[in-house]
């Protein structure tokens, strides 16, 4: 059994690995470390509750203020870890302060990616907890929103700031909103959405120029369309954050690089949530997730490894996003270019939209439909063959779909 094992990131990931070690009866010296100010909180709240300013900072804290000292865990707040030495052993914080560990685990997420645009202090990122007051500030403010990123985070804060009464208008390059994740009829219907609520979102927008000034922001694309707004909202995703690692010579692809067990390359050292590259259990090569319930179940995955406990079952993926009362969840390994089979109605906001590629169902994008959700989670994890014209056909349960003889989980 490790005598001290260190978690670099409070995120979700970070912080629910600490929780689980004790959980899991680890009785040794647990030390949680992160750059932000603020106790381990829900990010996904940062962009819906919180910017709307119905719960508080304390509401959306995963636990009360005194959890981690009630759990015999050091939580170091505004603290950068800056080396990572997995050779002797050790951590070296930025105030050259040294940390020795039997094992680390590096939960250290993702930041917000930036535009090489000289834009001024009107523009902001919403991706921590100190981002909220600022962007709700300036609503509050100038009442116009320009936001840059038609993905989830754009698009919430669309619906967010429209609620708090800004006049809003929503950029996005690619040819469709929410492009990585859903099919063109459901981008088509978030069209129409965000224009029932009118705030326009122009696609295919390649921008030349974002500039602020004393009177506001100003977007002008290369084909010459330009807008204007009070302020601006730049959503445009975010980047693994492995510059620790990369530095400490641990293998590097499209995050960290881990192995079904959340070990790196360096012996001792694991690595979980936004920041990691993984095996996918069920359709085979790497992946790498940006949501919080694959963050947390990360979390607890990467702590049972460490004590050398069974994992559990693959981890199916899912999240959720809510825009304008509406809650759309998605599951599994979905692209907007997959074959997509249909239950219900997109144009009614009642519908499963199910990805299959091949005889395979891959995940599956639904509004309204939450049981649906959790089947195809089960399904996905099965990994078998599906009847298609039993999943087009609503009278057929969802659970009854797969192909003869598949052995479908009862639960995740």
């Amino acid at each position: 059994m490790t005598e001290t094992i260190v978690v670099v990131g409070t995120g979700v990931a970070g912080a629910t690995a600490a929780q689980t070690l004790r959980k899991e009866g680890f009785a040794g010296r647990v030390v949680l470390i992160g750059e932000e100010a603020a106790l381990p909180y829900r990010r996904p709240v940062l962009s819906k509750d919180l910017l709307a300013g119905s719960i508080t900072d304390e509401k959306a804290q995963l636990e009360p203020a005194g959890y981690w000292t009630d759990h015999d865990i050091e939580l170091r707040t505004e603290t950068r870890v800056v080396e990572l030495d997995p050779e002797r052993h050790r951590l070296r914080l930025w105030d050259n302060e040294i940390v020795d560990y039997d094992a680390v685990i590096l939960a250290t997420g993702a930041r917000a990616r930036h535009l090489e645009h000289d834009a001024g202090d009107r523009v902001l990122s919403l991706r921590t907890a100190e981002n909220v007051a600022p962007l709700r500030a300036a609503i509050a403010a100038h009442r116009s929103l320009l936001v840059v990123g038609a993905g989830l985070i754009g698009c919430e804060v669309a619906s967010t700031a429209r609620e708090l009464g800004a006049e809003v208008t929503v950029l996005e390059s690619a040819p469709s909103p929410l492009a990585r994740i859903v099919p063109p009829a459901v981008a088509r219907m978030y069209v129409g959405l965000h224009a029932e609520h009118d705030v326009p979102v122009h696609t295919g927008v390649a921008l030349h120029s974002l500039t602020g000034s004393d009177d506001g922001v100003h977007a002008v694309a290369e084909d010459g369309r330009a807008w204007t707004a009070g302020s601006a909202l730049v959503a445009v995703g975010s980047v693994p954050d492995t510059a620790l690692a990369r530095a400490a010579g641990l293998t590097v692809g499209d995050g960290i690089v881990v192995d079904e067990s959340y070990r790196t390359s360096a012996a001792g050292v694991y690595a979980a949530g936004d920041v990691t590259e993984q095996p996918n259990p069920v359709l085979g090569g790497r992946h790498r997730t940006e949501n919080w319930n694959s963050a947390r179940a990360q979390g607890i995955a990467v702590a049972k490894s460490v004590l050398g406990q069974p994992l559990g079952a693959a981890e199916v993926p899912w999240g959720w996003t809510n825009q304008y009362g509406h809650n759309l969840q998605f599951a599994g390994w979905s692209r907007h270019d997959d074959d997509y089979v249909v239950r219900g109605s997109i144009e009614d906001r009642d519908f499963t939209a199910l990805a299959l590629r091949g005889d395979r169902l891959v995940g599956a994008i639904a509004l309204g439909r939450p049981k649906d959700i959790r089947v195809v989670r089960r399904l996905v994890a099965a990994s078998a063959p599906i009847d298609r014209a039993a999943l087009a056909d609503e009278s057929v349960a969802l659970d009854d779909v797969a192909g003869r003889g598949a052995a479908v989980p009862a639960s995740l």
